[in-house]
């Protein structure tokens, strides 16, 4: 199940907040960040999906999808202005972390090693 927004609070983001391994069970909670493209909405990661099916051409994908050129371009214009604002929350993320570092509450390690898996 694809799940981006809270169903309760009608758009706003969820956090992933634990991970589980599917052959031990192990388990780890905490605040954990992905992708940004994975925090993209359905529809824009759909359409990354058929872009890359398609060798990254908008006129194959608009003969594919049965819409006008512009139509797709308009389309991946909005996908990347989505994954702009993604990319700006890592980014916002990643400063908060080194704030962490610069009031003590996280080691120059263990901030180096978050923001390397970002």
């Amino acid at each position: 199940m694809i799940i981006h927004e809270c169903p309760l609070c009608k758009g706003k983001q969820l956090r992933i907040k634990k991970l589980a391994c599917a052959a031990c069970g192990v388990s780890f909670e905490g605040d954990f960040y992905s992708s940004p493209l994975l925090n993209l909405s359905t529809e824009h990661q759909h359409f990354i999906e058929l872009f890359i099916l398609n060798s990254g051409s908008l006129k194959k994908m608009a003969d594919s999808m049965g819409i006008t050129y512009p139509t797709v371009r308009s389309r991946l214009d909005a996908v990347i202005e989505e994954l702009k604002q993604q990319i700006e929350k890592t980014d916002d993320y990643k400063n908060e972390i080194l704030e962490r570092v610069s009031q003590g509450r996280l080691t120059p390690e263990i901030a180096a090693r978050i923001i390397k898996s970002l």
